[in-house]
């Protein structure tokens, strides 16, 4: 039995047999980041794309040097919370769950 509180500043480790008490902590520890963490988390993010003379996505990636002030914000909520995930399971685990 743990006989000691969680930190705040690093999150709940999931070890592969604690997932309902590691989901309520990492909602929690993504929610403390900030607001914007979160809803990257909920909403997911996808990489800026240039738009055409029409305001049409072109499907071409843009490049960091362009991306709005918007845009650069929503993809460091994305990077928070990928990095909150991250660290938040084991190696193993990450391994599974790891986007390249």
């Amino acid at each position: 039995m743990e006989k000691e509180g969680g930190f705040v500043n690093r999150p709940p480790l999931l070890d592969g047999t604690n997932y309902d008490y590691w989901k309520s902590r990492m909602s929690a520890y993504l929610k403390s980041i900030d607001n914007k963490t979160w809803k990257a988390m909920l909403k997911g993010w996808e990489h800026p794309v240039v738009l055409d003379k029409d305001g049409n996505k072109t499907g071409v990636l843009k490049p960091e040097e362009e991306w709005s002030p918007p845009e650069d914000e929503q993809a460091l909520a994305n990077s928070k919370a990928l990095n909150g995930l991250f660290n938040g399971v084991e190696k193993n685990m990450f391994r599974l769950i790891k986007k390249m």
